[in-house]
């Protein structure tokens, strides 16, 4: 059970007493309405056939006078939101009461605040509805700050690697032998023999 049920209110709450203001004038004009369109209806015989319509804003007018004296009474009286007659109200639209319309609609938008909650609940002695609370406000956390890098060491330089040196051959290093005229000569053809003069004198 909540520790609240029975706790009096020591005033009406302004938003109630403006439901009830706003559903007594509402019920006035919704009287005078309906007995405008009755009277007008009756002229026609069309109209006379809708006289059980014309007179149904006479009839929300009467139940909102009644509800609104049971919110105004100095003595507080057991009674509940009347979303119902609220949405009757916007419905007068169709009868052509602007009025109507808008008074019906801040009703429903009272209805739904928290203070005018627990004023009916405590009229008709039930659990208060329990008042939201906001969590509190967690403290920003401030991004973390990465720590600084190590400074890399630098690399050891790398050693030149020695080129193989060439070797010549010992082959290439000795001189050709000198070629005779003999052999320079083409291979297959015949040397040519000495005259018998030149080998008396050799």
């Amino acid at each position: 059970m909540n520790e609240n049920i029975g706790t009096p209110f020591h005033e009406k709450p302004g938003m109630v007493t403006a439901i009830a203001v706003m559903t007594l004038v509402n019920g006035i004009i919704n009287i005078i309405w309906g007995f405008s369109f009755s009277i007008g209806a009756v002229s026609t015989i069309i109209g006379i056939c809708a006289t059980p319509l014309t007179i149904l804003p006479t009839v929300l007018g009467i139940f909102e006078i009644v509800y609104a004296a049971k919110l105004l009474s100095n003595s507080p009286q057991a009674v509940r939101p009347n979303q119902t007659l609220a949405i009757f109200e916007i419905l007068m639209i169709l009868a052509g009461n602007i009025f109507s319309t808008v008074v019906g609609a801040l009703v429903l938008v009272f209805y739904a605040d928290l203070n005018v909650k627990q004023y009916f609940a405590w009229l008709n002695g039930e659990p208060l509805p329990p008042v939201p609370v906001t969590p509190a406000a967690l403290p920003e956390t401030l991004p973390a700050v990465p720590a600084p890098a190590a400074p890399e060491a630098p690399a050891a330089p790398q050693k030149a690697t020695p080129k193989p040196r060439k070797v010549a051959s010992k082959s290439a290093s000795k001189p050709n032998p000198p070629v005779s005229r003999e052999t320079a000569k083409k291979p297959g053809t015949p040397a040519k023999p000495k005259s018998p003069g030149t080998q008396e004198a050799g």
